[in-house]
């Protein structure tokens, strides 16, 4: 089986930035040999309230939403949506001091990139 290079960014909340404290809440799989790009992306409430009592949870919700939402691209998923997988990768995994922010881009080997998206999701935001 054909094993291909895909890049994985964890997704992480830091509801206090001067704080530098996070919580891992998605990650996102971008394989350009199979044209994929997906992010699976969960809000854990009590996991932020821990951090900080007064973050804007719904707020939160809504970006990790976006982030799906580019991943999918098409209608909904505003200018980045319009460009091509590669680009929206980029997009999504490009430096920010916002409250959800992208880690850093690690890389591996798939033969199942769906498969890698799940593994990692369940391992690394559970």
């Amino acid at each position: 089986m054909k094993r291909d290079v895909f890049e994985y960014a964890l997704v992480r909340v830091v509801p206090r930035l001067e704080r530098g404290e996070q919580v891992n809440a998605g990650v996102i799989v971008y394989c350009k040999a199979r044209s994929f790009l997906a992010a699976r992306c969960a809000v854990d409430e009590a996991r932020l309230r821990a951090l900080d009592a007064s973050v804007d949870v719904a707020g939160v919700a809504l970006a990790l939403e976006a982030v799906e939402r580019v991943c999918r691209g098409g209608p909904g998923a505003g200018a980045a949506g319009r460009e091509d997988a590669g680009r929206r990768f980029r997009w999504l995994t490009a430096p920010r001091s916002t409250i959800v922010q992208p880690g850093p881009i690690h890389t591996g080997l798939t033969v199942d990139p769906e498969g890698d998206l799940e593994r990692l999701a369940e391992s690394l935001v559970g």
